[in-house]
């Protein structure tokens, strides 16, 4: 493709709301002085990307072109660019770029941008669409990519951008380590980093799920514990256990419950997002001076800490190759639940 013109390139969307995704073509910018162009080699399939193109987070704009777990090869640099050079292995996550100047920004917390930072996908601060990472190339700001150690390969390193530093973040955030019961509720895509990543730090990690029924996975990624939150006894026997849970569950539950497995002074950090308001007694959260807390992506001095930290502990996403054509069907397939633990298109096949 040509760096110095607009132009278009391969790439899969949804032409409408709720519609299978399908293969089309789509601009991508020409390349300005401090962009990168990079050869995307793979993109993982995050459950926010179903969210969008199913439009349960409010009205969106369409065609959309989801992906925010990009992973690929630098292929062209423009003239002003000293971050990153050809042929470097480079990640992009949730958002491509913010103002850079405001107190969010400067503290190194680009995805708080108090002007707006600009999402992957599927609309900019212009109002204009913007195109995510089922696609074979990406134009980005170079602050905006992370370097990929060598220590991960491209394919397990795609969701660290999105699932890997949605975990890290909070887990670094509220002390998980030697010493800390941390608890991590529900093993998917973003649950599964969670036992690796707190497990890696030093602290004993529980698996909190529906059933049994991923136990001895759960315990092979580096937890301790795994106990089914469909037997009402759990409850019971772990009231008063945790330092730290966090939630990776996008469904609505039952608060009041959860904040009573917790210590006194003990913290819940939210990382799903179900998409209707979940009533709490705040009682639950007075008795024993405990914490109710969300969490998002991390910023870009974050976001390559983890990856950094990933390689040094040999962490990678467990993950599901597929082809582009498949999409659809991994959407079906991630609704069901019936992947362990990711799924990562290879761009190749677009």
């Amino acid at each position: 493709m040509s760096t110095t013109d607009t132009t278009t390139v391969a790439a899969y969307a949804a032409p409408a709301a709720k519609a299978p995704l399908e293969r089309v073509t789509i601009p991508r910018r020409a390349l300005g002085e401090r962009d990168i162009l990079i050869e995307i080699k793979y993109c993982g399939i995050c459950h926010s990307d179903i969210h969008q193109v199913k439009e349960e987070w409010g009205e969106a704009p369409f065609p959309m072109v989801p992906g925010h777990e990009i992973a690929g090869i630098v292929a062209a640099v423009g003239a002003g660019v000293t971050r990153h050079q050809v042929g470097d292995r480079v990640g992009v996550g949730c958002f491509v770029d913010s103002c850079g100047t405001c107190e969010n920004c400067v503290e190194g917390l680009e995805q708080f941008c108090l002007n707006g930072a600009t999402g992957t996908y599927p609309i900019g601060p212009d109002g204009e669409p913007t195109y995510g990472g089922y696609s074979t190339h990406i134009v980005v700001t170079e602050d905006f990519a992370l370097k990929v150690p060598e220590g991960i390969s491209l394919e397990a390193a795609a969701p660290l951008l999105c699932a890997g530093i949605t975990l890290y973040s909070p887990l670094k955030r509220w002390g998980a380590g030697p010493g800390k019961k941390v608890a991590i509720v529900g093993l998917g895509g973003l649950g599964h980093m969670g036992v690796k990543i707190a497990a890696a730090m030093g602290a004993e990690v529980t698996v909190l799920s529906q059933s049994l029924r991923k136990k001895d996975d759960g315990l092979k990624l580096g937890a301790t514990h795994y106990h089914a939150t469909g037997d009402p006894e759990t409850f019971e026997k772990l009231a008063g256990t945790f330092d730290l849970i966090v939630s990776t569950v996008s469904a609505n539950m039952d608060f009041d419950a959860y904040l009573g497995l917790l210590k006194t002074r003990g913290t819940m950090v939210n990382v799903g997002a179900p998409s209707e308001p979940t009533p709490i007694n705040l009682f639950s959260i007075i008795g024993g001076d405990k914490t109710l807390a969300g969490s998002m992506v991390g910023g870009i001095p974050e976001t390559q800490e983890m990856l950094d930290f990933c390689a040094e502990h040999g962490l990678g996403a467990e993950i599901e190759v597929i082809s582009a054509d498949r999409i659809n069907e991994a959407y079906d397939r991630v609704l069901a639940s019936d992947v362990r633990y990711r799924f990562v298109i290879d761009t190749a096949t677009i």
